[in-house]
Order: structure tokens, then sequence, then C-alpha cells
């Protein structure tokens, strides 16, 4: 049986046969017979974590606890409104929230409940909980944010948009002179600043992140 908890770009969980490079979770979304409910924001404390912790099998939906999700990579996690984890990314995450300090011009780097806090007030439409996206112009976007892309979504690397998929990034286009943003400000902001994201090994385009 293949478990709805593969995430997209644009945050919606769904059910694929892949796994994707990145584990996560946002708390407990599932119930009785794994199937996920209504509820997609009951957590701020959404991260990404590494696939395998010191070979610890675990069940990615324990009843009443945490219901693991999938990522392709860490742009995708971050487009979806995700951070890198405390625990398992200790490296990543002191990275992401010190990029995330000089983006602010914070003396010292945030506490993860402060970014927790700040990303849910971006990721989240308060009322319609669906997903926030604003239009902004494509000049000055850092490498590694994901936008929408004809229905679906695309990675911006290079100078070019690189369409997403479960099994990987397609052929690049040339982005348009405006495009809907799919990353939330802050985490765009961290990569302008410097953080710089693992990427699936399908982007077909020279750029300056790191490939998982």
């Amino acid at each position: 049986m293949t478990l709805q908890n593969r995430v997209t770009p644009t945050g919606e969980i769904v059910a694929d046969p892949g796994r994707g490079l990145l584990m996560g979770n946002r708390g407990c979304l599932h119930g009785q017979g794994r199937e996920l409910g209504t509820t997609r924001w009951r957590s701020k404390l959404w991260i990404c974590c590494v696939l395998n912790w010191k070979d610890v099998r675990r069940d990615p939906m324990p009843p009443g606890r945490w219901t693991a999700l999938f990522f392709l990579d860490e742009a995708t996690a971050f487009a979806a409104g995700h951070r890198p984890c405390a625990y398992c990314r200790r490296a990543d995450f002191l990275a992401y929230a010190r990029a995330w300090g000089r983006a602010t011009g914070m003396p010292d780097r945030p506490y993860a409940a402060e970014m927790d806090a700040a990303l849910h007030g971006q990721r989240v439409e308060p009322y319609h909980r669906r997903q926030r996206t604003r239009t902004v112009a494509t000049d000055g976007l850092p490498d590694g944010v994901m936008v929408a892309l004809g229905g679906g979504s695309a990675l911006l690397a290079g100078g070019w948009l690189v369409p997403w998929s479960f099994e990987g990034y397609g052929t690049p286009v040339r982005p348009p002179e405006t495009v809907e943003l799919l990353t939330p400000p802050p985490t765009v902001a961290a990569i302008a600043a410097g953080y710089r994201p693992w990427l699936h090994p399908s982007v077909p385009v020279a750029h300056d992140l790191r490939v998982l």
C-alpha cells in the first residue's frame, strides 16, 4: 500500500511510490487506517530530516505520534514551508539559523521556535488554511527557491526554471519577468544570505548549490 506521505512544493501531501531524499514531519496528521484527515497545519514545527539516522527503523505512521513525510530534496521541503531539523541535521540547522539572522540583522541566530512562528505566518493563509504565495519579480531571487510554473512547480537554478516532479527535475526553461513564489520569504532571505539548500542530483543546469 502506497501511503499518503509525499510532499509537493505547494505543500500538498499525496500518495506516490517514491520516497525522495529527505524525510520530515509537521506532527501527527493521520488517523486510523493510516489515512490523512483534513488537518495539515496542526503544528508550527515543520522540519526536514535525513532519511537514515543511526540505522534506526521507524514506523512511518505510528498511532497518535507523528506522520513521516518525504521530499524530493531540500528545495522542495523549503517551498512547502519546512526548515532543517535541529537534531538529525544540526549543522544545517545552525547554518540556516545563522543565515536567517544575517538576513534580518540579528546579532545572533534566532531560536527554532522563533523561526517556526515566523514561517507559519508566511506559509499558511490564516482563514483558508492553504499555502500563501506571492507574485514577485524574478530578478533578484536566489537559486534554490521554488515557483509556480504552468500548473506545476519549478526550481530556480543558474538563471533557469527547472520543472519539478516526484522523480526529479526536467528540461530548463527561461523564467518570465515575474513569478508566483512558493518558498516562504524568510527562507528566501536565508538562502540569499548564504544558506545553500540540498538539491536532487537530476538538476541539469550549473548552480552554486549542494547536491544530495
